[in-house]
């Protein structure tokens, strides 16, 4: 049922003028992560969420938009009508009803003190959209863009790929992720932290290793124990990385692990979580390794943390190779889209070249830093096989002394592997991601 607008909070017509900012934003190539900061605190839960669904659809907001003028508006002005568009032609999302939606997008332009012509253009194309739904819903029906909201090139490349699971893909693309966290084991046991949430009352279930889903998303400030670092945030897929690279060696007697490209520190936590290690942590930006240490006290471990590129050990190794290398490669983001609904509208399909180039450059300079006998867990967030599958096997045809190990290649998002040949997230409960694990062969 539709849920009126309730004057005890945050006005609908203050978060629809955030969120109007937030999109504009992310159409002229900024990422969300860097505007939401900007909002002010408490709207930001609420511009969060309008945000996120108008990205989601914004190829069909886009498209009726289209429909409803001859040229568009300013930019901000343009967010606010395919913000709008969005709450009004889809049934998920938040709800409001529809008088709501035209009365309160009129009102976020009188106070940003727009014109009257401004706020009358958007009133009447909202209203035109009201009458003409189902006309011009049909109308786009065969834009591959409205219809899935991404880009096309986006989806062309998936079709490619994964001919049986592409839809399924880009569905799970646009439904929200569950909240996963990582329970450190070296503070207290999964089972146990269970018990904890109940108390607490809250809901989760057990996933992976030392993974708990939860019923509902919740702050972080109100996790019990997060504060004190029992707990972490982090997506079930990325939780494979550091027990897949562990496997099969006795850690006993302590080894030198390099995690390259390591911010914000998840990876390394958990490494060390799971393992008494010496940890060498980097990352190219020092603002964002300075999270990786930021994690790492909270969670009361400790690792050499360096600002340094990977891709140039000249200027950052110590000539004592490595028993182990986790390289979690810059990439598309293709996989964690649900999480990051802007990455498809901020991605374009050249970038796919330079990103398979830079990836291919950090492993080659990483390979030689790793013993005989050592493994290297080669990892991206992405779906597209030129990012995973294709790049390892690459890889192992130019590295006769590389074996490939047990891993488990392209995982796909949601329930995208379900009804296909890849049944490895019946729960629906992780990202997109891809690993594969390489030995190097013993002298």
């Amino acid at each position: 049922m539709n849920e009126p607008f309730r004057s005890s909070a945050p006005a609908l017509a203050d978060q629809l003028l955030h969120t109007a900012r937030c999109v504009a934003a992310v159409v002229q190539g900024q990422s969300l992560s860097a505007v939401l900061p900007g909002v002010p605190g408490a709207l930001r839960p609420g511009v969060q969420a309008l945000t996120f669904h108008a990205l989601r659809h914004l190829g069909l907001a886009r498209a009726v938009a289209a429909r409803l003028v001859q040229r568009n508006p300013e930019p901000m002005v343009h967010a606010l009508l395919c913000t709008a568009i969005a709450l009004l032609c889809t049934p998920d999302g938040p709800r409001y009803a529809e008088h709501t939606v035209v009365d309160q997008a009129v009102a976020a332009l009188r106070r940003q003190r727009r014109t009257e012509r401004q706020a009358g253009f958007v009133n009447a194309c909202l209203r035109r959209c009201l009458r003409e739904k189902a006309a011009l819903l049909a109308a786009v029906a065969d834009d591959p863009v409205a219809t899935y909201n991404h880009p096309r090139w986006w989806t062309e490349r998936l079709r490619r790929d994964y001919p049986q699971q592409w839809q399924a893909i880009l569905a799970a693309d646009n439904a929200p992720g569950p909240m996963t966290l990582r329970v450190n084991r070296r503070q207290i046991g999964r089972d146990e932290y269970l018990q904890v949430l109940s108390a607490s009352g809250m809901a989760g279930q057990p996933v992976g290793d030392d993974g708990v889903v939860l019923s509902k998303a919740a702050p972080v400030e109100q996790l019990p124990g997060f504060a004190q670092g029992h707990v972490s945030v982090q997506d079930a897929a990325a939780q494979l990385a550091a027990p897949l690279l562990l496997a099969g060696r006795d850690w006993s007697q302590g080894g030198r692990v390099l995690d390259a490209c390591a911010a914000p520190g998840g990876k390394t936590a958990h490494l060390l979580e799971r393992a008494d290690i010496d940890v060498v942590a980097l990352d190219v930006d020092a603002q964002r390794a300075s999270r990786i240490t930021d994690t790492l006290q909270r969670l009361g471990l400790q690792a050499r943390v360096l600002t340094a590129d990977a891709a140039h050990p000249e200027g950052w190794w110590d000539g004592q190779p490595f028993d182990a290398i986790l390289l979690d490669a810059p990439c598309s983001a293709a996989g964690i889209v649900r999480r990051h609904p802007d990455v498809r509208w901020l991605r374009r399909d050249s970038d796919i070249a330079a990103l398979v180039a830079t990836q291919k450059a950090l492993l080659e300079a990483l390979w030689p830093l790793l013993k005989p006998g050592g493994a290297l867990v080669y990892a991206t967030c992405s779906v597209f096989k030129a990012e995973g599958e294709e790049q390892v096997q690459a890889f192992l045809s130019r590295h006769t002394e590389a074996r490939r190990q047990p891993s488990p290649g392209h995982l796909l998002p949601g329930q995208a592997s379900v009804a296909g040949d890849f049944n490895d997230n019946a729960s629906g409960g992780h990202d997109g991601f891809y690993y594969a694990r390489i030995d190097k062969a013993p002298q």
